[in-house]
């Protein structure tokens, strides 16, 4: 059985941010948390624009995991709202603000507004690789078939 890592989050300005909750499961079965946006006036995000855009907290996660932000389905099908660097990866040892790289790929301006859900964090356990360089790789069956070479 897994272990599950506790997190710890803090507030930043917790009484400008008061009304903002704290990222969370909406189901007992979400695998992301919801991510509230802390703007403080209306944000019209145009298309093709990208705003990073504050959440109005901080993060400690435990060494060997991560926290990967993605988009929200409904945001992304309805608006065309998707995150730029999707997913965004919040590393173990970042103590900054969490912010969201949003991107309109849509044909019209959507505005985002304060305390609207605009993203989903999903922690994940990382392994650091060690590297080894080799004078060969080994042989299979697909060698170096690149970008459709399975034939789908």
């Amino acid at each position: 059985m897994l272990s599950t890592p506790s997190i710890d989050f803090v507030k930043l300005d917790p009484e400008k941010n008061k009304d903002l909750p704290l990222p969370r499961y909406m189901t007992a079965n979400s695998a992301g948390m919801d991510i509230c946006a802390a703007l403080e006036t209306d944000l019209v995000l145009d298309p093709g624009r990208i705003c990073l855009v504050p959440t109005g907290f901080a993060i400690a996660l435990p060494e060997g995991f991560e926290a990967q932000i993605r988009p929200r389905s409904g945001l992304a099908v309805n608006h065309g709202i998707g995150i730029i660097n999707a997913p965004g990866t919040i590393d173990a040892d970042y103590r900054g603000e969490v912010k969201i790289a949003l991107i309109n790929l849509g044909h019209e301006p959507v505005t985002i507004k304060r305390g609207e859900r605009i993203a989903q964090m999903v922690v994940q356990k990382v392994y650091q690789a060690q590297i080894q360089l080799v004078e060969r790789l080994d042989d299979t069956d697909r060698s170096t078939g690149g970008f459709g070479h399975t034939g789908r």
